[in-house]
This record gives structure tokens, C-alpha cells and sequence, in this order.
């Protein structure tokens, strides 16, 4: 998945970290740390980097994976962050706040870290219709799924794509500057429609909602989703749109 479409978006989002010359940057929702990398990559040495995730699984593998110079990784939930009032200068979150329970509880972790005059970026994917592949996938599994089609990628990460619903909710969590939400297109590629079935159906959430349907029939739906992949974008080199909205606000 990080090649398919998170990289696209992580390049973008350390871009417009960097440009804000942070001396004490918070990640939450770090995952296996494919932002982290990259702000490792583009801030200077002397800025602190501190990556938290609530699964600590998944902060291993970033720590496994590693970075280019040392990071502070810290396992923390984002609605309860563990650290002091105004502490940071950037909170930055990529493709998580589709999974906060409590939107604008996490909102307010995120505004009492920082410092005034700090920032919040993240970034969430835009509604399914703007995301090629997960429409493609989601279309395949109707089919096969009827009456009960697996739907994780329509309600949850392409479930948060109301920008005004944003807007508010950042505002419930005691936001007052106006947020500035920007919204870009990318293109997701793949040597072949097999490596979006399987990174889709086997490689998210989306899989325990297959096998909650039929365990057995799992590759069934991978071959599916590869078969309308490939009817719709070849059986070549494939590509597609993605579609993401960058929201930024400042304390």
C-alpha cells in the first residue's frame, strides 16, 4: 500500500512540514512510520521527531524499517496524548483521522500540544468516487457480496471526506483560525491489476470484512477485484486516480 498511494501523500505532506521550520515536530497515527521517514529525510538534524501510533506493532516496524537519523518513537492514543501543554511546534497526521472514535476529542489533543502559533496538518483521502482502485475493488466485492458487500473502504478511510464536516469538527475541538483545506490529485500506479487486488483485499481491513462473509472464499474475492481492476485499466502496467484533501490550521 505505501508505494500504491500512501508515498504520493507523504512526499506532499514533509514538503509543507519542512516549509513551516519546525524545531519540535509530534506525528500521531505514525503507523510503520511511511511520514516519519520522509520528515527525517527533509528537517534539519537539530529538530526533534516524535512518532507515536496506538499499536505498538506498528511502531516496531517502523523502528525495524528504520530512518535516516534518530526518531523518538512512543506508543500513544492520539485522544489522550502523553505529553505537556504546548509542547510542539507541528502536530502532523497522515491518513488517520478517518479512524479517531472521537474526531474532535482528538482535535483538541492535537490544539493543547501546540505551542501558539503551531500548526496541524494531516491529510485524508477524498470520497471514494475520487480513488480509482478502492471504488474498482469495493464495485467487484458488491458483485460477489450481494446482500451484504463488504463496504470498510466506503465507510471508513473514504468516509471522511466532507470538508465541512471537517471544518466543524476541528472547531469543536477549540480550533478558532479558519482551517485551509486543499485538495490534490495524484496517480496510483502498479506494475500489474494484481498488486492493487491484493494490497486492497488482503492488505487493509477490508480483509476481515471478506472473511467475516466466507474465510474460505478470500482469494475468490482478490481474483475479483483483479478481474474488474483489469477490465477497467488493463492487464499491463495499471494506473488510476487518487484524491486526497490536506487540511492545515494554526493554534
Amino acid at each position: 500500500m505505501v508505494p500504491l498511494i500512501f508515498e504520493p501523500y507523504a512526499l506532499d505532506l514533509a514538503a509543507r512540514v519542512a516549509k513551516l521550520l519546525p524545531t519540535c515536530l509530534l506525528e500521531i497515527a505514525a503507523g510503520t512510520g511511511v511520514v516519519t521517514r520522509q520528515l527525517a529525510d527533509v528537517l534539519a538534524p537539530e529538530v526533534r521527531i516524535v512518532a507515536t501510533d496506538l499499536n505498538q506493532a506498528m511502531l516496531d516496524r517502523a523502528a525495524l524499517i528504520g530512518t535516516s537519523r534518530a526518531v523518538e518513537w512512543r506508543q500513544a492514543d492520539a485522544m489522550q496524548l502523553p505529553f505537556l501543554n504546548e509542547s510542539f511546534d507541528v502536530v502532523v497526521c497522515q491518513f488517520g483521522a478517518m479512524f479517531f472514535p472521537d474526531k474532535p476529542k482528538a482535535y483538541a489533543e492535537a490544539r493543547r500540544v501546540l505551542r501558539k502559533g503551531g500548526t496541524f496538518i494531516f491529510n485524508v483521502w477524498d470520497a471514494i468516487e475520487q480513488n480509482e482502485f478502492a471504488e474498482t475493488v469495493t464495485f467487484a466485492l458488491q458483485q460477489m457480496f450481494p446482500d451484504d458487500p463488504p463496504r470498510f473502504m466506503l465507510r471508513t478511510p473514504h468516509g471522511y471526506s466532507d470538508t465541512t464536516v471537517i471544518a466543524r469538527q476541528l472547531s469543536e475541538g477549540g480550533f478558532t483560525r479558519q482551517a485551509v483545506i486543499t485538495t490534490l490529485a495524484a496517480r496510483s500506479r502498479a506494475a500489474s491489476p494484481d498488486i492493487p487486488a491484493i494490497a486492497y483485499c488482503q492488505g487493509t481491513l477490508l480483509r476481515s470484512e471478506i472473511e467475516a462473509r466466507n474465510a474460505s472464499r478470500l482469494l475468490e474475492a482478490t481474483n475479483a477485484a483483479l478481474a474488474e481492476i483489469g477490465k477497467r485499466f488493463g492487464h499491463g502496467a495499471v494506473e488510476g486516480k487518487i484524491q486526497a484533501h490536506i487540511v492545515i490550521v494554526q493554534r
